[in-house]
């Protein structure tokens, strides 16, 4: 009996202190919620040279431009260009029937020859009156007559020459030629028509491109910044880009500033030439102006995507060493190609948001992305931005 007492005493003992244990053991806390993370594509602040523009419309004038019209009238006999081509200065365009004008060269040329001839004989006279002068068998009147006579016929063939001078300038204006070196427009002339020296639309018209100017507008407000750089003595560079800004088309220079404001816009004309060797550029077409203000050394870019506008104006989230992000305020010089100037409101090597900023706040906590996922989070971002 007593081994079965020891056993049952045993267990009473160990219910008891099991029910201790039960009653004296603290509930564990709850396990702490997980922080939710915001995945962003991250960009460096980096530092370059940037390119300072001062950004314009304008429009492409050609360097000159010249209606080819007939200085007389006559029958057009030959055209000797094809429209759009490409011709030099002194360049034969066109023909008029020659022959009318050369009858009148050769018939002041004829008079000149019979004065020249009527002024040989008179002065052999007057010789020979002079001699007989002298023995007195002339005159003084008789040799006075002569000498007039003489007078007259040199008069004559001075005359006659200025009139062969003047057939002569008829005659080489039957043959019409570029006065300038360009491209020749549309033919308002067909061969074995008259043509005249009153035709409102001349022959064609020739254009020159080679160079070519570009007129384009800034701010006044910009006005000064010019000024100053143009006080330098180095000319001002100027990008000309087509209208969607994506093609450059040319690189020319900063030719004059016009000499008065447009009080209606309160912008002021610049005038740019360009080499244009390539054709790019063309007169009468539209298109966007960058003037070269100046180089900024060691600046401050991040990707556009990085600025952000707000009521305060723009701002950027910098993601911090504890992977949680601030709104930081900006100051923008600049953007282009992709890039942004900053002017100030961040620092070199700073890590910033580039994509995914749409669900920040101040003090979130981020994930960064790289490669594929960041392309993909890119365009998802895209996405959803444009879902109105």
């Amino acid at each position: 009996m007593r081994p079965r007492t020891a056993l049952l005493a045993i267990a009473a003992i160990v219910l008891v202190g099991g029910g201790g244990f039960a009653v004296t053991r603290k509930p564990s806390p709850p396990p702490k919620p997980a922080i939710q993370t915001v995945p962003v594509v991250a960009g460096t602040v980096a530092t370059q040279d940037v390119p300072i523009y001062l950004r314009g419309i304008g429009t492409i004038i050609a360097y000159n431009t010249d209606i080819v019209r007939s200085q007389i009238q006559g029958q057009l006999t030959r055209i000797a260009f094809t429209e759009g081509q490409t011709v030099r200065a002194g360049d034969l365009l066109a023909e008029i029937d020659p022959r009318p004008y050369q009858a009148q060269l050769d018939q002041v040329t004829a008079a000149r020859d019979r004065d020249q001839a009527q002024l040989v004989n008179a002065q052999a006279n007057l010789d020979r009156y002079n001699q007989l002068a002298v023995k007195g068998d002339a005159t003084p009147q008789l040799v006075d007559t002569q000498k007039a006579q003489v007078a007259q016929l040199q008069n004559a063939v001075k005359s006659d020459q200025a009139l062969i001078e003047q057939a002569k300038v008829q005659l080489e204006y039957t043959r019409l030629t570029s006065p300038i070196p360009g491209i020749t427009g549309v033919r308002q002339v067909d061969v074995g028509n008259v043509i005249h020296p009153t035709d409102p639309n001349g022959l064609v018209v020739v254009t020159q491109i080679e160079p070519i100017s570009l007129i384009f507008t800034l701010p006044e407000t910009d006005l000064p910044r010019i000024q100053q750089q143009m006080a330098k003595g180095q000319p001002l560079k100027v990008l000309a880009y087509s209208q969607d800004d994506t093609i450059k088309l040319d690189e020319g220079k900063v030719d004059l500033i016009n000499n008065e404001i447009l009080q209606t816009t309160g912008a002021v004309q610049i005038k740019a030439e360009f080499p244009n060797t390539a054709h790019r550029l063309w007169p009468g077409e539209l298109v966007n102006a960058r003037l070269l203000l100046e180089t900024r050394h060691n600046g401050l870019t991040v990707p556009a995507g990085v600025v952000q506008q707000g009521q305060q104006g723009f701002f950027a989230y910098v993601i911090k060493p504890d992977d949680t992000v601030e709104q930081r305020t900006i100051r923008v010089a600049q953007t282009s190609n992709g890039r942004a100037l900053i002017d100030s409101g961040l620092a070199a090597n700073e890590q910033v948001v580039v994509d995914g900023q749409y669900k920040l706040q101040p003090g979130s906590h981020v994930t960064v992305l790289h490669g594929k996922a960041a392309q993909e989070a890119a365009a998802q971002s895209a996405a959803e931005i444009s879902i109105p």
